[in-house]
């Protein structure tokens, strides 16, 4: 057993998969669920992995998705975006991903008007950060994008372990309830009426053997894991990502 955080590498795989339901969690929140015979042999195994999700936004984008599913070389890249299993369960043949509806870009659009029976290819996840259970606190800080991530790492968590989650949103509306067995505050954040560094600057770290996790937009996440290391947080017990950029680039553009 592996006591320490380790990245494990998977073989990458496109699956074509259906929709089989379509849940409004929040007015902004949408999951979908998907399911079929290819999601056989899926496996993430850390809570922020991260999926491709393959959409064919012009002809040539679906042409090449189709050959790629059929191990050709599709020629076009496929528009991509990257999304965290929220949750999977192989015995139900079902996978979920959350969407955030921001009004823009592939996936939102496509979240937007999902129903039963249409078709949605994934590929990866590529690796997993397997965080092992031996941290007493966890201190969880992220936005809107980040939710299924800080849920399903809350989810995961088992009693005995504290965690502080810090989380920002647009309105109360977009509060969800995040079950955990470990003792869990959470901080919700008003992106228009509270600063969200401010209240970061201001955080008593909880207490014990600390693991620290952020996901913002790219200059938050920068400032965020500048503050923290500041407060003392031990880099090499955290992680921050940029789960997206204000300027609408991704990595794969």
């Amino acid at each position: 057993m592996n006591n320490s955080i380790h990245r494990v590498n998977h073989e990458i795989k496109q699956r074509r998969l259906q929709v089989l339901r379509v849940t409004d969690l929040t007015p902004r929140m949408r999951r979908i669920t998907l399911g079929g015979p290819e999601l056989t042999g899926f496996v993430s195994l850390g809570s922020d992995d991260h999926i491709k999700l393959l959409f064919g936004v012009t002809a040539a984008e679906q042409a090449a998705i189709d050959a790629r599913q059929s191990g050709r070389d599709g020629g076009a890249r496929p528009t991509m975006r990257e999304y965290t299993p929220r949750r999977y369960d192989l015995s139900s043949g079902e996978l979920d991903i959350d969407f955030v509806l921001h009004g823009d870009g592939p996936a939102s659009t496509w979240a937007a008007q999902a129903e039963p029976g249409q078709v949605l290819n994934i590929a990866g996840p590529r690796a997993s950060l397997v965080v092992p259970d031996i941290f007493d606190s966890y201190l969880l800080i992220g936005d809107e994008t980040a939710i299924p991530a800080i849920a399903r790492r809350l989810h995961e968590l088992p009693a005995g372990r504290r965690v502080l989650a810090l989380i920002q949103i647009a309105d109360d509306q977009e509060r969800q309830p995040l079950p955990s067995q470990a003792e869990v505050e959470v901080i919700w954040v008003q992106r228009d009426k509270q600063d969200l560094l401010a209240v970061i600057s201001e955080l008593p770290l909880p207490e014990g053997e600390l693991y620290s996790w952020v996901a913002l937009e790219k200059s938050l996440t920068r400032q965020a894991k500048t503050l923290l290391l500041e407060k003392g947080v031990h880099e090499d017990a955290l992680k921050a990502a940029a789960y997206w950029r204000a300027d609408g680039s991704t990595d794969d553009e």
